[in-house]
């Protein structure tokens, strides 16, 4: 990638002198510099112009920023587990393909050929033309991510494109991304069949909140500390079978309790409230009681069992808000 450097040498004569200044003869840190400031785009491009500029574009160095900006609040460890998982099924199949190549040259005599340095040179040269992108760097994996190659573990707010039955409740899925919509596909696997789901907004997707899978009881331990106002998350399943799903609640006051903060004593009962606000007052799913000394997983087969409690934060509440119904549930 010539620079052309113009000039004149005198007013009897014109003379062009043109000067090639290629790109790799910047200063390392001044070609750094403007890598870093390339789109994943315009990596990948600057990636197929030469040998030189593909290793550099290559490095985890760049592609790191990247990946947390794009991905960094949908990836956990578990995302990254299921990711060396596939990176090392990847290399299994590599090192099969290599065998099986060994083994052509081996059954048809061509071994000997390799003593040959013209036919030596030709090979090595066709195989670093064809040189893939290394499985385990972080540009394989944003790649992966983004052409919706691979499917990862997250979670989904109001599953099933907002059914009334899950609504203000995030479910475990596996999602696969769509670059032309922006959107995700989910897959979810709560009754013994497979559900899947399209069209899934950024907004409406989270990692995990708790390194707990979705069958497991969560460890609660807030427990001692909720009083009335504080906003949880509680695990609930339809049946022991199933996995859980973390929904929205709000600790209330006791039926006795005046609800006068000066005298409220709710939080030195062993007994709390947990109010499911968008549900209308009666029903049955509204409240549920829990002791808070004794509370381990608890219900029936017809309301359901309920499960861990985890205390949410400031910002985790304002999520939830956002998403709440036009209308409140029966």
């Amino acid at each position: 990638m010539p620079f052309k450097k113009m000039g004149l040498s005198s007013k009897v004569e014109n003379v062009e002198e043109e000067e090639d200044i290629s790109l790799l003869d910047l200063p390392d840190l001044a070609l750094e510099c403007i890598l870093d400031r390339l789109l994943p785009s315009g990596l990948c491009s600057m990636a197929a112009v030469c040998t030189s500029l593909r290793d550099r574009c290559r490095s985890d160095h760049f592609w790191d920023k990247h990946m947390k900006h794009k991905w960094g609040r949908l990836i956990d460890d578990a995302a990254y587990r299921e990711w060396q998982r596939h990176v090392s099924s990847r290399k299994r199949l590599i090192f099969l393909d290599q065998s099986k190549k060994k083994g052509f040259f081996e059954s048809t005599g061509l071994q000997g050929v390799w003593t040959f340095p013209w036919f030596r040179s030709k090979l090595e040269s066709s195989s670093r033309s064809r040189s893939s992108l290394p499985v385990d760097s972080i540009m394989a994996w944003y790649l992966s991510l983004e052409s919706g190659k691979i499917w990862f573990p997250a979670q989904v707010y109001n599953r099933e494109n907002g059914n009334v039955g899950f609504m203000l409740s995030c479910y475990d899925a596996l999602l696969r991304y769509d670059s032309q919509t922006d959107t995700f596909q989910a897959r979810y696997s709560p009754h013994g069949r497979r559900t899947q789901e399209e069209n899934i907004e950024w907004d409406r997707l989270r990692a995990p909140p708790v390194d707990t899978p979705p069958h497991d009881l969560h460890v609660s331990d807030c427990l001692n500390e909720l009083k009335p106002g504080d906003h949880i998350e509680i695990q609930w399943r339809r049946k022991k079978e199933f996995p859980h799903g973390w929904w929205y609640a709000v600790i209330s006051h006791l039926e006795q309790c005046d609800r006068n903060e000066n005298h409220c004593c709710c939080h030195h009962s062993d007994m709390v409230i947990l109010e499911f606000n968008q549900y209308t007052p009666g029903s049955r799913w509204r409240r549920m009681v829990i002791n808070r000394k004794e509370h381990q997983e608890e219900g029936n087969g017809v309301d359901g069992f309920y499960g861990g409690i985890r205390k949410l934060n400031k910002e985790e509440i304002a999520r939830w808000k956002r998403l709440w119904p036009t209308q409140i549930l029966e």
